[in-house]
């Protein structure tokens, strides 16, 4: 129900309404809208409820705000570039003040709060919304002392949910508010003391720069392209191993099996040489295993906004951000629930079945939700991770493909048949494991018949076939393979950072939340940092990617590293042709990106600038502020003097990272 979104708060106002609803769900079924003065979409709707004691019987007026009302920013005196050390700026004061755009709906909360009773915030049960709540009351209670404010706690829009927060209020959560503030302020001070010293220093060294505005430093936005750096350098100076290995393949009943050896390969040729010939002279290889099982491939999870990203970008042919601005045009229209959550179990009490049946219309996959309705419904995997503020990502109602761009199209249809696939059973089916002994070495073989394919009917993103057909082989069977080789291959490098593992390298070391990441990814790109092209378009492994103004010459060693390889003859760095990978981006940092990277490194800062470490100690210092065990105060003084440390060695040896700069940038060695 759109007048239930979760960025909306409850006035409740007084004289109480003569002739209330019985719930607040049936209520919304008589609301009266108007208009809010200064925005267009700004509505107040009114209606009568009844509410628990002590407040009983009300008109309710429940309106919205979008997002954050509030920004911070310097004291005028330290706005200018010019006006001071950037230094100064980790002591400067502070000012808060609600942004131009969101006047009018700071406003209306002043309005319609000078002759209510209590306030009811409604903004998402996380950080943020908690400290968006904050703000609401704030404005509110300058105008009118007397609120009682209360904060409806839900996890999602439906409508026992909904009862269920009206009748059970409870404070707002002043910690989850500090940590934020604490982080808004760290970001400023942080952010700004170091953009413009790399700005001042570093721009004026460079004239095919001058187009860029700032070289921006963040907390976030370094660990991000440090990732892109490192796996650069890991591609450029790869240096391949050769290997050997022995094969071993087998003809009966007109089938051709291959047996893969235990040991896969070494790097040492005299010893495989050694172990083929034993293999030789033994002539006949001996089953030593012989088992088949029932197997299964797990159904997917609930929908994060994390996997939504990653996925997104690997299957629907758009980056994370595109992504992300799809799935909430689709939420905004009704389409699909909240795409920013960090949940991925379902909660007991939703009704599933009702919003499976919502989805029987469609031709393409309506008669497997049909199915699921006749008895194949099966409950969703529960993961590890529950925010407490909102449901996996799921379908909400169905929508015709024609009523949606090609974009929307997509996204919603990842969604829907992702929900559909939790709500199915895993695939079933059987494998057999062959494992002979040939001289004195193991060999083995594999093979799948999939047997129910279940929720694969409906989720074409996994893939799960039949593998080769194995003949009847028996335990202790001898046979003479029919053919036995020594082979020869290369270690082959890693690829590029595509976004898909970009975003699971920030997810894993806590950089950025599931709702900023494509963001810190796009800022990234748009600060001239990184590039980005299509994985098919890459021809080879040690391509340079000069060609497209990426970082050249010097850096990181790096070795393949033994056991690496992918296969037993010489291989180059492209993947498996597949239609998903086709249209893989994959990232490769600028000079500009590599020269930020490889001069705070080479300050010999531990840790560096770079790597995530200082940014997970600060969001580990967030949930401690939340946990109640230090105070903002604490957490700010502390992470800015880490900072400040940095800080000042960085501005003492600027040359350092000027000499980086002359050498990737310029091009100037020595």
């Amino acid at each position: 129900m759109q007048t239930w979104s979760t960025k909306s708060s409850a006035l409740q106002k007084s004289p109480p309404s003569p002739k209330p609803s019985p719930t607040i769900w049936e209520a919304a079924m008589y609301q009266q809208s108007r208009n809010a003065p200064g925005l267009p979409w700004l509505k107040n709707y009114e209606f009568p409820y009844t509410f628990p004691a002590p407040w009983g019987s009300c008109t309710v007026c429940m309106t919205s705000v979008a997002g954050h009302l509030n920004s911070q920013d310097f004291d005028p005196r330290f706005r200018s570039w010019q006006s001071c050390n950037p230094g100064e700026l980790f002591d400067a004061p502070i000012v808060t003040y609600v942004d131009k755009d969101k006047t009018a709906i700071a406003k209306n909360i002043e309005q319609q709060a000078r002759y209510a009773t209590a306030l009811f915030i409604w903004t998402d049960c996380d950080r943020e919304g908690e400290h968006i709540g904050t703000e609401i009351r704030d404005i509110a209670l300058a105008v009118n002392a007397r609120l009682d404010v209360r904060r409806a706690r839900f996890s999602n829009i439906e409508r026992a949910h909904v009862i269920q927060a009206a009748r059970n209020p409870i404070p707002l959560d002043e910690r989850q508010a500090n940590a934020v503030s604490a982080r808004i302020e760290l970001d400023l001070r942080i952010g700004a003391s170091f953009t413009r010293m790399q700005t001042l220093s570093l721009k004026p060294m460079v004239e095919h720069l001058q187009e860029l505005k700032v070289i921006s430093y963040g907390s976030c936005q370094f660990p991000t392209l440090g990732f892109v750096v490192e796996r650069y350098f890991r591609v450029k100076n790869f240096v391949p191993e050769t290997f050997w290995s022995i094969k071993v393949m087998h003809r009966q009943d007109d089938i051709d099996v291959k047996f893969t050896w235990r040991r896969n390969h070494l790097f040492d040729r005299m010893a495989v040489v050694i172990l083929y010939e034993r293999c030789l002279v033994a002539k006949a290889a001996k089953v030593v295993k012989m088992q088949k099982k029932p197997t299964r491939k797990w159904k997917p999870l609930p929908l994060t906004t994390v996997e939504l990203q990653k996925m997104g970008s690997r299957y629907l042919r758009m980056d994370s951000q595109r992504v992300m601005k799809i799935a909430e045009d689709l939420y905004t229209k009704g389409w699909i629930s909240y795409p920013r959550t960090e949940t991925d179990q379902f909660d007991k009490g939703m009704d599933l079945r009702a919003l499976v049946s919502k989805q029987t219309p469609s031709q393409a996959w309506g008669a497997f939700a049909s199915n699921l309705l006749a008895g194949a419904f099966n409950a969703p995997r529960a993961g590890r991770n529950n925010d407490k503020a909102h449901p996996p990502i799921h379908p909400v109602n169905f929508v015709a493909p024609t009523a949606l761009t090609d974009e929307e199209r997509r996204v919603y249809e990842f969604v829907v048949r992702r929900f559909l696939a939790c709500c199915s059973e895993d695939a079933q089916g059987e494998s057999t494991t062959v494992e002979i002994l040939y001289g004195a070495e193991t060999f083995h073989t594999h093979g799948l018949i999939v047997l129910a394919r279940n929720y694969l009917d409906v989720y074409p993103y996994d893939k799960w076939e039949s593998s080769q057909q194995l003949p009847a082989f028996h335990m202790s069977e001898v046979f003479v393979p029919t053919e036995a080789k020594m082979t020869e291959g290369q270690t082959s490098p890693p690829g590029y950072l595509t976004e898909p593992e970009l975003i699971g390298l920030m997810d894993a070391n806590g950089i950025g939340t599931d709702a900023t990441m494509a963001e810190h990814i796009a800022k990234i790109k748009e600060r001239s940092y990184v590039e980005t092209r299509s994985r098919s378009g890459r021809t080879n492994a040690t391509d340079d990617a000069d060609t497209s103004n990426a970082a050249a010459r010097g850096g990181r060693g790096g070795r393949g590293g033994r056991g690496r390889g992918r296969g037993a003859s010489t291989t180059t760095a492209g993947r498996p042709s597949t239609a998903s990978n086709s249209t893989m981006q994959e990232f490769i940092p600028t000079t500009l990106g590599v020269a930020l990277v490889e001069g705070y490194d080479a300050l010999g800062f531990e840790p560096s600038l770079s790597k995530p470490f200082l940014r997970k100690e600060m969001e580990r210092a967030m949930k401690a502020i939340c946990a109640g065990s230090t105070t903002r105060r604490e957490v700010v003084q502390q992470s800015l003097e880490q900072y400040r440390e940095v800080f000042a060695r960085t501005t003492v040896r600027i040359e350092v990272l000027k000499a980086s700069f002359r050498k990737y940038v310029l091009g100037q060695n020595g």
